[in-house]
């Protein structure tokens, strides 16, 4: 086993708060297309979109502009059918949708 010097990273797994960053946005760089997509989607007016709905109707919906945020940064990526959208969305090497 090789010794390592005294400058070498502290490891203690125990004192390990988190696996992952507190926020998703931690994971991405400054100028990603996420944030391109997101300022976009946060300057349109989507009022005709939470004009439909009006009463309670089953489960409550997704928020509409988090809805419209993932199908445009989707379907950037190539990503056009609703299946493989949702397995997007499930796999952890494709976490980038979780910044938006």
């Amino acid at each position: 086993m090789r010794a390592f010097s005294d400058d070498s990273r502290d490891y203690n797994p125990a004192d390990q708060i988190m696996l992952l960053p507190p926020s998703p946005r931690d994971w991405l760089e400054p100028n990603h297309l996420v944030y391109f997509v997101s300022d976009i989607v946060d300057k349109l007016d989507l009022s005709a979109i939470y004009a439909s709905y009006t009463g309670l109707r089953g489960y409550p919906p997704y928020e509409p502009r988090m809805m419209v945020k993932v199908w445009l940064y989707a379907f950037m990526r190539g990503v056009h059918s609703s299946r493989s959208l949702e397995r997007a969305l499930h796999e952890p090497q494709d976490a980038h949708h979780r910044g938006l």
